[in-house]
This record gives C-alpha cells, structure tokens and sequence, in this order.
C-alpha cells in the first residue's frame, strides 16, 4: 500500500474485525494509518451466499478505499 500510495493511487484494505488490533499494531509499527474496512468474522465458513451479503453491505466503505480524497 505504500508503494502505491507513493505513486499516487488510492490504496486501503478490507479483513474481517478478528485482525483490527494485528492492523493497528502493523500500522504503528510501520508508521503509517492505512485505509481499512474490517467485516464480520469469521469469513472462512460463511456461504456465497453470505459473502456477498457482507460484500453488499461493506460496499460504500470499501469504495471509499479508493476514492480521491
């Protein structure tokens, strides 16, 4: 994300809230507040049809990721 965001594109992450505290403290470490949007965990059991609701529902945060500010 740095590289990118060196370069001038927009860059952000998505995870599920289990790995908050993980990007909180990789963030700090590397000195950098990356643009993030954390989902409901677990992801690995969830259906299709589960996915896409959580994808629907984090849509608008996620394409904020990568909007020009």
């Amino acid at each position: 994300m740095l590289d990118l965001e060196s370069r001038g594109l927009p860059a952000g992450f998505v995870a599920s809230c289990e790995f908050e505290d993980a990007a909180a403290a990789q963030g700090k470490s590397l000195g950098i507040a990356p643009k993030s949007v954390f989902v409901p965990h677990p992801i690995q059991d969830r259906t299709d049809a589960e996915m896409a609701d959580l994808a629907r529902e984090a849509i608008d945060n996620i394409k904020a990721l990568i909007a020009d500010s």
